[in-house]
């Protein structure tokens, strides 16, 4: 059986402005295959030191035993400020503490029950909105993806859908703001003085702004609602009333603009990445479509899904996570080593850059059992369950795990079991995905499917 694609590994050693210049094109084909198999690996340029850790006893320690001593490293958020501002992505220590302590109670598991009409009412808008191109035409699905994912957060944090006025604005700004961001911004590769501007481009500037004009509306009016005791019990209602337990602040206007661009950022594109890639991959795999396909009617019966229905659809969350390991959304995260580190018998120097790879981790020939194979069936295995245990971190981990990460898990099983109850997705031969990696995992020329119902 043929494997799901995969980017073509760097071939050789090339100079450093050639991996420069491979790099911002696409981060996974500008890696060297020694990657999958190698428990460490360690980079030099004149201005840093990188290394990036697959063994899983250092991704654990980095994530979870001591990640105080492995703050996010501040090269990260260089392309992303003029988006995300202050956001809880890009901030570290005691105000990244504080802004989770805030956050987190929004994304509780009683909370999840309360939203899902909401994640509900975005699938079934998506389900109707396929019907006029279920005509067995080549279409690209990503952009339906991406719909349909935005929809679910404008629905579950402002109560709106995303035929709403601003919510389509920010949709439509957003997609122009992606075609106008690289995957790292120059400044993240060579150290600039904090004085320096950095190197945006003017239509990456416009459209950050233009976003975050639209958010701050759309939070500025929510805020007047709580203050006249008319807000919705929504997320953006849950955040912005809940006060920080030690110090007792709650997140001014500015703070909640920077909070929710990163909620759509993170929760639009990563999850639409990982929707396209789930439904493309049952397309190309059509007995395990079938499965999904059965097990959502058997689960939902002749009526519309319920939250207790969720925990029926074993097998469609094993295609989901399958699809978080082949094609995690974020497919690399760094850190920063704060203390002098011994790993692996290397010395690490502080400001080091520890690179974390869900990309070659999910993937590593040392760990998975055919690791390049799409087989939800692994996750019924002692083995597979180990793996995900020890090496699956989709969402990171530790105390920097993803606040939506269950959110997550509902919103892609949810929609993905109602997508392919009602139609069938055939892969286009002529035009097959190939991943790179630009804000997410996408597919370089789109994700190109024939849609029929079912």
């Amino acid at each position: 059986m043929s494997l799901p694609p995969k980017p073509p590994a760097r071939s050789g050693r090339v100079s450093l402005w050639r991996y420069l210049q491979l790099f911002r094109a696409d981060i996974l084909s500008a890696q060297p295959a020694r990657l999958y198999r190698a428990w460490m690996a360690e980079f030099r340029t004149p201005f840093f030191r990188s290394y990036l850790c697959n063994q899983p006893d250092l991704v654990d320690l980095v994530l979870k035993g001591r990640p105080d001593d492995f703050p996010k490293s501040s090269r990260v958020r260089e392309g992303l400020t003029p988006l995300l501002g202050n956001s809880v992505f890009v901030t570290n220590g005691e105000v990244w503490k504080r802004q989770r302590r805030i956050i987190d109670p929004a994304f509780e598991g009683g909370r999840l029950r309360l939203i899902f009409p909401a994640m509900l009412e975005a699938g079934q808008s998506a389900v109707r909105r396929l019907a006029p191109l279920a005509d067995g035409t080549a279409r690209d699905i990503e952009g339906e993806a991406s719909h349909v994912a935005a929809d679910v957060i404008f629905r579950t944090l402002f109560s709106i859908p995303i035929e709403n006025e601003v919510a389509s604005a920010v949709f439509n700004e957003f997609r122009d703001h992606q075609r106008t961001q690289p995957v790292v911004n120059l400044a993240a590769l060579i150290p600039l003085p904090a004085w320096m501007p950095r190197p945006h481009s003017r239509r990456t500037r416009r459209t950050a702004r233009a976003i975050r004009d639209l958010i701050r509306q759309l939070t500025t009016q929510r805020m007047a609602q709580i203050e006249a005791g008319e807000a919705p019990d929504d997320l953006a209602t849950k955040i912005m009333t809940t006060a920080d337990p030690q110090s007792g602040d709650r997140f001014d206007t500015e703070e909640m603009v920077d909070q929710v661009a990163i909620f759509f950022l993170a929760g639009h594109e990563t999850s639409a990445s990982a929707l396209g890639w789930a439904i493309y991959l049952l397309a190309l795999y059509p007995e395990w479509q079938d499965k999904v396909a059965a097990e959502a009617n058997a689960a939902f019966g002749g009526g519309a899904p319920q939250f207790s229905h969720m925990s029926k659809l074993s097998q469609t969350r094993d295609v989901f996570r399958e699809t978080l390991r082949l094609y995690p959304p974020v497919p690399m995260m760094v850190r920063e080593a704060c203390c002098p580190e011994t790993f692996r018998g290397r010395d690490i120097a502080p400001g080091s850059q520890i690179v974390l790879s869900p990309w070659h981790l999910h993937r590593h020939e040392r760990i998975w059992d055919a690791p390049d194979a799409f087989d939800p069936g692994r996750y019924g295995t002692e083995a597979g369950l180990k793996c995900l245990r020890e090496a699956f971190i989709p969402f990171s981990a530790g105390q920097r795990v993803c606040p939506g990460a269950g959110f997550a898990m509902i919103e892609g099983v949810l929609l993905l079991a109602m997508l392919v109850r009602s139609y069938r997705f055939e892969a286009v031969p002529e035009r097959p995905a190939m991943p790179v990696a630009h804000l997410t995992v996408r597919g370089k020329d789109g994700i190109w499917l024939r849609i029929t119902p079912r």
